[in-house]
């Protein structure tokens, strides 16, 4: 069933490595694709640098006029290896951004909030795929795939759910649905933030709570500023390790098709993430060290941003009926409207 899937779904920010196998490819299969990821990257720079324009979100544009590349299969194992290992070790190197003081500094009222709108965000997805004809596997797919981290999530989810329950037709139009609606995000959401004049801790709790895949989220709090970009991190990732539980709950509440897929449980990246956070809130960590991991940090995230734009699905959007966009555009404002609420009235 991998094998199959591999070959006919959308491929997106894969964290987990649950939407594809990695490549069986030597270094230099990897170097076309990556020489693609890298101009495209040093040409957001030049312009981000230049113009003052947001670095990720140059990337994320000079990706999708890029994204024609995506039919070349040459350029398959270094675009899979920039949105995947690119972006992980890019999460684990922003660890050397925030200290445990940022953390606590959210303190638990943050914290509950992010359960609540990953909890509504779901049953907004099952409540609303049910008025439009789907059952509540549907709805429980795109809801939590909105939720939590975006693709990785809605593999997740199908995996557990099995076959009978989400068909590879509702998966491949969840993470087409991901795909757009994650890097419309990234583009808007940050305005948002701007127009209502939000601080950096404000702006960095919405961004990091409403946008759906990791590298977005990341891309658009540091779009915004630094500051509301460790803070983005820090609420993301805490979204990110409620998948495990999430997945639990549905296999529980929810009857399996087929077997269920591989248990998911917290990703090293996560922990790589709060591991760095810990010994760069001791002091230790020289400032020359620091602020290099920041620009590489930067520059890592940045390519996956570009990577993931350029495989990203756009012409499946053309495919796929208005019903299940529907159900995932509705999660997606659920998700949006919660954090900015959060934001406005609970956070800071």
């Amino acid at each position: 069933m991998a094998a199959t899937r591999s070959a006919t779904l959308p491929m997106a920010a894969d964290l987990y490595g649950d939407l594809e196998p990695s490549p069986k490819a030597t270094w230099r299969d990897h170097v076309p694709g990556l020489i693609i990821v890298a101009a495209g990257t040093l040409s957001a720079g030049f312009i981000s640098d230049h113009y003052g324009a947001p670095l990720t979100l140059m990337s994320l544009l000079i990706g999708l006029a890029l994204n024609f590349l995506s039919a070349d299969a040459r350029l398959t194992p270094g675009l899979a290896f920039a949105s995947r290992s690119l972006l992980r070790w890019g999460i684990v190197l922003v660890g050397l951004r925030v200290t445990f003081g940022q953390i606590v500094a959210l303190g638990p009222v943050a914290l509950l909030a992010v359960l609540v709108i990953v909890a509504v965000t779901i049953g907004c997805g099952v409540l609303v795929g049910r008025r439009l004809g789907f059952d509540a596997a549907f709805g429980t797919l795109a809801g939590g795939a909105v939720a939590i981290c975006g693709a990785s999530a809605a593999m997740a989810l199908a995996t557990t759910l099995g076959e009978r329950r989400a068909s590879q037709a509702q998966l491949t139009l969840v993470l087409v649905g991901i795909s757009a609606l994650s890097a419309l995000a990234m583009v808007t959401y940050p305005f948002v933030a701007h127009w209502l004049h939000m601080s950096d801790l404000k702006a960095g709790f919405l961004l990091g709570a409403s946008i759906h895949d990791v590298a977005q989220a990341l891309g658009a709090g540091y779009s915004y500023s630094d500051a509301a970009g460790q803070i983005a991190a820090i609420v993301k990732l805490t979204r990110v390790a409620l998948l495990a539980p999430v997945l639990a709950i549905v296999a529980m509440f929810l009857p399996r098709g087929e077997k269920s897929g591989k248990r998911q449980g917290l990703p090293w990246f996560v922990v790589g993430f709060f591991v760095l956070a810990g010994v760069n809130s001791t002091g230790v960590i020289p400032a020359l060290v620091t602020g290099t991991a920041e620009r590489v940090a930067a520059g890592l995230l940045a390519a996956a941003v570009t990577a993931t734009a350029i495989r990203s699905p756009l012409s499946q959007l053309l495919e796929a009926g208005p019903r299940p966009m529907l159900v995932i555009a509705a999660s997606t404002l659920c998700a949006f409207v919660l954090a900015l609420g959060a934001a406005m009235f609970l956070i800071g």
